[in-house]
C-alpha cells in the first residue's frame, strides 16, 4: 500500500478541478480512501485575518454614519496627517 500527502492550492484552477475530480473518484468504492485531511468547509473560513474583517465592517459602519474619510490621491500622506 502507498500514502501519499498531497499540497493543493484549493484557490487555483487547478487544484479546484483535482478536488472535484478527487471528491467524485474517492467517493465511488473503497479502492482509494482519504485518511487524514484539512479540508474545512471553505465557505466559512475567509482568507483575510480576523482583525482586517473587523476593521473593514467599523469603516462599513463609519459610511452608513455618513462618516466618510477621503484620501487625496495626490497627497495620501498629508490625507492622513502623516506630513
Amino acid at each position: 500500500m502507498t500514502t501519499l500527502t498531497i499540497k493543493i492550492n484549493e484557490r487555483s484552477k487547478k487544484g479546484k478541478a483535482f478536488l472535484e475530480f478527487a471528491k467524485t473518484f474517492f467517493e465511488k468504492g473503497n479502492d482509494i480512501e482519504i485518511i487524514e485531511s484539512d479540508l474545512k468547509n471553505k465557505k466559512d473560513e475567509s482568507i483575510y485575518s480576523k482583525e482586517f474583517i473587523a476593521k473593514i465592517k467599523i469603516s462599513e459602519e463609519n459610511i452608513k454614519n455618513g462618516e466618510v474619510f477621503i484620501l487625496n490621491p495626490d497627497d495620501i500622506w498629508g490625507s492622513l496627517g502623516l506630513k
